[in-house]
């Protein structure tokens, strides 16, 4: 496929581009990561192009980039999008097989749908990358015409900040509403001071799963140089583990994570397990300027509370340590809400081109929204903190610049 451009305002300019290396590294950086905003290591132009680079996005595997770049007259860049048209939705964590069941029913053409996102991250941040909302609004514009020119059925927003989120509903995009569990520090000196914040039934809980846990067991926390080759060995086995034993595939290959520890290993924290001299276990962790991003994790034996402790109990320690303001421990897992990660609400946006369509959606939208956000507050009642503790705030409440 060789797209036309997008029409813009007159003196803008719209390009497409197949990959994220026909864009200047800095100049990507300076509107994904601007100076005075919390660094963002996933939306980083050394993260995004070693995805594509190692091939683990790619036409082949049904990723096909498709970057909008947006000019001024003086051909400087103003603003980006990381889009991509997807043959499927795997890899994504916003679930839309049904609508995409639906549409193929009904005789449409679901794929291949555009999506804006971190590919196989779900974690929240800016999407549309521009300074000012304006620009903003005509990124988003540029791509709804885009997936006219291109004849595409859906353009999806997956994991944009809350702010980003409104913006985007006043576009008119759809909104979606999900929910993740955030553990928030209270400006804690220790671990144990995060205990003393539980209630007492949950602390005596937690005492005794992170001693069953560390028993037998030497836990290593690693960053920067202090990771080598026989470190990424073990980890890609266990994150090849995890896979085969859910009966999935690991969407990464071993060559994006050399190019993550070439190029971000100072970025990377991996806590890993040895019993009897041998690692056994490894979780992958993304250090941010505010936050703890838990990633992958697998194991080559079993121990009790194996995945609790390195994946829970030492993002914690690791976020206190180094005085940061949370811990995003990824998708999934009513289990996390015991070990003091709160239930938070995440976001997607959606943009439904055939009218009918989109007025069903908006529907099932409208009914599931308030649905979410109920059960999320039911959820906080059962929070492990004591009666009477600050409620901690959502992730996108608490964010310090750089």
């Amino acid at each position: 496929m060789d797209p036309a451009e997008p029409d813009t305002p007159d003196g803008l300019t719209v390009r497409s581009h197949g990959a994220l290396s026909e864009i200047p590294r800095e100049a990507w950086d300076r509107l994904a990561n601007p100076a005075g905003q919390e660094f963002d290591p996933f939306l980083s132009w050394d993260f995004l192009q070693a995805l594509e680079e190692s091939g683990s996005v790619s036409p082949e595997a049904g990723w096909y980039p498709r970057h909008l770049a947006l000019e001024n007259a003086a051909g400087e860049l103003i603003g980006v999008l990381p889009l991509y048209l997807k043959a499927h939705s795997q890899g994504e964590y916003v679930f839309d097989h049904a609508w995409a069941d639906a549409w193929e029913r009904a005789g449409g053409q679901y794929y291949p749908k555009m999506q804006t996102a971190v590919p196989f991250t779900p974690v929240t941040g800016r999407r549309l990358l521009a300074a000012d909302e304006a620009t903003r609004r005509t990124l988003a514009s540029a791509a709804v015409q885009a997936a006219s020119q291109w004849n595409i059925a859906s353009w999806h927003i997956t994991f944009p900040d809350e702010k980003s989120w409104q913006e985007m509903a006043a576009m008119g995009l759809l909104q979606r509403v999900d929910r993740q569990y955030i553990w928030h520090n209270q400006d804690y000196a220790s671990y144990a001071d995060f205990l003393d914040a539980l209630s007492s039934r949950k602390r005596k809980a937690l005492r005794k799963e992170r001693e069953a846990a560390q028993t037998g067991l030497e836990i290593e926390q690693l960053t920067g140089d202090d990771l080598r080759p026989e470190h990424w060995d073990v980890f890609f086995a266990c994150y090849q583990e995890t896979g085969s034993r859910k009966w999935g595939y690991p969407y990464l290959n071993r060559a994006f994570f050399d190019l993550l520890h070439q190029r971000m290993r100072d970025k990377v924290l991996l806590v890993m397990a040895k019993h009897d001299g041998r690692y056994i276990a490894s979780a992958l962790n993304l250090i941010g300027s505010n936050a703890l991003y838990g990633r992958y994790w697998g194991r080559l034996a079993d121990h009790p509370y194996l995945h609790f402790e390195l994946c829970y109990h030492q993002a914690i320690d690791a976020a206190i340590a180094l005085k940061l303001d949370r811990v995003e421990a990824g998708a999934q897992g009513e289990h996390k809400l015991a070990r003091g990660y709160l239930p938070s609400p995440v976001y997607s946006a959606h943009y439904i081109a055939d009218e009918g369509f989109r007025g069903a959606v908006s529907d099932f939208l409208d009914q599931e929204r308030p649905a979410v956000l109920h059960d999320i507050e039911l959820q906080r009642q059962e929070s492990p903190f004591k009666a009477g503790e600050p409620k901690q705030e959502t992730h996108n409440e608490h964010r310090r610049p750089v």
